[in-house]
């Protein structure tokens, strides 16, 4: 093989975002099924981490197989994981008003919340495809008695089958604009997710990579964690977006194929 990425392909493990890496919608991007045997010929530990909190790890595992990968459960965490875990150790046994899908509802009560709507301690905002006027006026109306508003991830566009999206952030701005509140958002960059992933592989964080397609999340977490980082152009970024971060890449690829090409 190439030198140029042996020393990537030496690492230890990896981490991978999921849309735009893996792929879009429901369709798998190129190469991934080669690089998901890589790194399971190679006995490489991996982690898929997503700033998605739509779906469980089960439900990830389960959408990959219909793809045709065979990957366990114990390889995916998620923002939705993350945020419940860190509400837990915040306001344990607490309650909930949630606008989001059964990924993060789950995780939430795994953790020990129950849902409230009228006076939560909190008002947690992931992504959700049936997003209405009626919750977001809920939940402004909550936020303003006091309860705390977080979102699972700051992440104001994402990839799909049909071009770019709006994210989290971009829901959850209706909410900010009108109560003057901030949320604090559980997902990369945050390092709180960063140091779980890479607890959950134990390892080194100089021994591990991550590869994902955003600048602004993906790139910027694995700098501020001490990994080594891939960016892959198969999501939302393309090569003239790079030059407007202050920070860059150790990797640019078109996708995941590249690093195990001759």
């Amino acid at each position: 093989m190439s030198s140029k990425y042996a020393e990537l392909r030496a690492k230890a493990a990896f981490i991978c975002d999921m849309d735009g890496v893996i792929y879009h919608g429901n369709k798998i991007l190129p190469d991934v099924p080669e690089f998901v045997r890589w790194l399971a010929e190679n006995n490489k530990k991996y982690l898929f981490l997503t700033n998605s909190s739509e779906r469980s790890p089960r439900e990830l595992a389960q959408k990959l197989a219909r793809m045709g990968l065979d990957v366990g459960e114990e390889h995916f965490y998620t923002s939705a994981l993350a945020t419940a875990s860190f509400l837990a150790s915040q306001c344990p046994g607490g309650s909930v008003y949630v606008v989001g899908e059964p990924g993060l509802v789950n995780a939430l009560y795994d953790a020990g919340f129950s849902m409230n709507d009228i006076d939560p301690d909190y008002v947690v905002f992931g992504e959700t495809r049936s997003l209405s006027y009626e919750k977001i006026e809920k939940a402004v109306k909550l936020v303003q008695r006091g309860a705390k508003l977080i979102g699972t991830n700051s992440d104001l566009t994402g990839p799909s089958e049909n071009g770019i999206i709006p994210a989290c952030r971009a829901l959850i701005a209706p909410i900010e604009l009108t109560t003057g509140k901030q949320a604090y958002y559980i997902g990369k960059p945050n390092p709180l997710i960063m140091r779980h992933a890479i607890r959950t592989l134990g390892c080194d964080p100089a021994d591990a990579v991550i590869i994902g397609d955003r600048m602004d999340t993906d790139i910027v977490a694995g700098i501020e964690s001490e990994l080594d980082t891939v960016l892959v152009l198969s999501g939302v970024t393309d090569r003239e977006m790079i030059k407007n971060f202050s920070y860059q890449p150790k990797y640019v690829m078109n996708g995941v194929g590249d690093m195990l090409r001759d």
